[in-house]
């Protein structure tokens, strides 16, 4: 039978890249750590790990045992807070990673006040404009806007927010953009992340739809909404971006909405999580609890 804390401390090496360090992380002697590995490697019968002065390198074996023993951790520890939670209050550690502008403007404000309902559990957020694997990073849930595409994982519906494309006064002054034709020819900031063929279905006042298809080739490209955000308010052209993003910048007059007579389709924020058969009760609340926050 699989020893769960030798997994534990193999996941621990690979994950902080050296014996001395996992032993660090886990408050274990190097030796201790050492002999588990070898049990490990014995119990198992193959070479995880191929060991040299300078670094540690996974096998095939050690790979695929890291992605698979991820996952079985990460039951495990789910399985323990749930019965945990039953009896006295959520507890364990919730690890949960977002966008930089979604985390810092909405997300982390609510994980402070989740944290205070419960004390006992430890909340990590990590925020990148990469989207992580939630497996083999261990994370319990991600926090993404938009359209889902992996469909690894499973989704809750959290809101939707609106997007809206925006510009300078400046940049606004210099190209006049009255109609969709105009707009489709305008000079566009683009995210990394959008596909390369650039259309967008929107909707006028009068609820007749209309296609936005961009013409020319977009020049600036950047890996976050901030960014483009900051393309735009710089003259740079038109960023379509949210609005829980731009309000401000709209209010204060720095940007300015591009033909606001028509909208785009409204954007999904969910909830990611990498497993249906058990949905830990921290993630089920903190899904709950953000739900009725932002909606």
């Amino acid at each position: 039978m699989l020893n769960l804390q030798r997994a534990a401390i193999f996941a621990a090496v690979v994950d902080t890249g050296s014996f001395t360090a996992a032993a660090d992380a886990m408050g274990l002697t190097k030796a201790v750590v050492s002999f588990n590995i070898r049990q490990l490697e014995a119990e198992l019968g193959v070479t995880l790990l191929l060991r040299s002065t300078r670094r540690l390198t996974l096998t095939e074996a050690g790979s695929l045992f890291h992605l698979r023993s991820a996952a079985l951790l990460k039951d495990a520890e789910n399985l323990q807070d749930e019965v945990r939670a039953n009896h006295a209050g959520l507890k364990g550690e919730l690890r949960i990673t977002t966008t930089p502008e979604y985390g810092s403007r909405v997300v982390v404000p609510l994980l402070a006040e989740f944290s205070l309902l419960h004390p006992e559990l430890r909340v990590r957020h990590a925020s990148s404009s990469l989207h992580a694997d939630l497996i083999s990073e261990r994370f319990d849930v991600a926090i993404r806007l938009g359209t889902l595409a992996d469909s690894r994982y499973h989704a809750a519906l959290i809101s939707q927010f609106t997007i809206l494309p925006v510009a300078s006064p400046g940049w606004l002054k210099m190209h006049h953009v009255d109609s969709l034709e105009a707009l489709a020819e305008a000079e566009w900031i683009i995210h990394e992340r959008l596909s390369a063929t650039l259309r967008w279905q929107v909707r006028g006042r009068d609820g007749e739809k209309a296609v936005l298809d961009i013409k020319q080739p977009p020049r600036l490209f950047a890996d976050s909404a901030q960014s483009l955000m900051a393309f735009a308010l710089a003259g740079c052209g038109v960023a379509l971006l949210p609005e829980w993003l731009v309000q401000d910048a709209l209010d204060s007059g720095e940007l300015v909405a591009v033909l606001p007579d028509y909208e785009f389709a409204p954007q999904g924020i969910y909830a990611v999580y990498p497993d249906a058969r058990h949905v830990s009760a921290k993630v089920r609340t903190f899904i709950d609890f953000m739900r009725a926050r932002v909606s």
